[in-house]
């Protein structure tokens, strides 16, 4: 049964004023033995796009130059990376997507037929907390049908975002291998301000994807019918104003979410938008370039990271270093920082 959406509109602006605390039970997520990895290597891995958002195949070592703190550092290890990749999708699962679920979780399936059959996927949902719906298998068909039976609460409650993207980035830290998170969500974030900075810090050395969908376009356009304006129209009601601004917060947080560790924020408003993004994002999470290189400083401290490319096999793209306005022709996408070794043993 559908919504007018007049009813849509009504119903949202109260979902979004009245958040008031309420509990969910978490469930545990399965997770692949520990993994031991060498502290003498960084892995920074690297997606490369055109003016069209298309991947830019057939670059090589030389292609990239890797800089730490500003200083540039030898490229030890390198490869165009097609391994299998594994993404979670995370949901919101509050009483305002509700209202849209038929739409935007319809067109996931387009994420899932852009995907290759080793590619794995995992589904969780969230509104004060996660809670892992399914785990990450290359089964396609039951990822789907997780989608179908996703339930959502109608009742008030939190929309703890950053709380409880940070919890799923602990799952995933079990989780060896090329891994990104599809974060659908509205943005409206009920987690203490404490946490939202504490994971925007952690996102900057994360080595987990984020490509965050924002939901609030396909809210903010289901509006009631135009009306005749007349000179006797007034302004937003106190509740239309706070939501505007709640949306302008929300969409500011989804994107600080996606730029602190290389990731993109999307924003569609239609069908067809979302359909595009997807089939984007199945793109851009399959392929990736991964350098390695060493720590030339074992001092515990938080570095940065810059990958830059200087040529492309493809003649028609214009090349970095012999035209100023190349830059703008390309895309490269890649976690920002990483926390370096300490020489301290435990």
């Amino acid at each position: 049964m559908f919504l007018s959406s007049r009813c849509r509109t009504a119903l949202f602006i109260p979902c979004t004023l009245l958040l008031a605390p309420r509990a969910l039970p978490q469930q545990p997520v399965q997770s692949p033995p520990n993994i031991r990895i060498s502290v003498d290597r960084v892995n920074v891995g690297v997606v490369v796009t055109d003016s069209h958002g298309l991947f830019v195949a057939g670059l090589h070592r030389e292609d990239f130059h890797l800089f730490d703190n500003g200083t540039e550092q030898p490229i030890t290890d390198f490869l165009s990376v097609d391994e299998p990749s594994q993404v979670l999708l995370l949901i919101e699962a509050g009483p305002a997507v509700y209202l849209l679920q038929g739409g935007h979780l319809q067109a996931v399936h387009a994420l899932l037929d852009g995907l290759s059959p080793s590619d794995r996927v995992a589904i969780a949902r969230y509104n004060a907390s996660p809670e892992p719906i399914l785990d990450f298998t290359p089964d396609k068909s039951s990822a789907a049908a997780a989608l179908d039976q996703l339930r959502f609460n109608l009742g008030f409650g939190q929309l703890n975002l950053a709380s409880s993207l940070a919890t799923a980035l602990d799952w995933l830290a079990r989780v060896p291998g090329k891994k990104s998170l599809a974060l659908l969500s509205t943005g409206i974030d009920t987690s203490p301000p404490a946490a939202a900075q504490s994971l925007l810090a952690r996102l900057k050395s994360t080595d987990v994807r984020i490509l965050a969908v924002s939901l609030g376009g396909e809210l903010r356009s289901a509006k009631p019918p135009e009306k005749k304006h007349s000179k006797n129209d007034q302004p937003p009601s106190e509740k239309a104003q706070a939501a505007i601004e709640g949306f302008a917060r929300a969409d500011a947080e989804l994107r600080a979410i996606a730029e602190a560790n290389g990731g993109r924020a999307y924003f569609p408003s239609t069908m067809k938008d979302f359909a595009e993004v997807f089939t984007e994002i199945a793109q851009l999470v399959r392929h990736e370039y991964n350098l390695g290189f060493a720590p030339p400083a074992h001092d515990g401290k938080l570095h940065s990271i810059e990958v830059r490319v200087t040529t492309f096999p493809d003649a028609k793209l214009p090349n970095p270093a012999s035209d100023p306005q190349a830059a703008a022709s390309y895309r490269v996408d890649h976690r920002q920082a990483y926390l370096a070794p300490s020489t301290e043993r435990p």
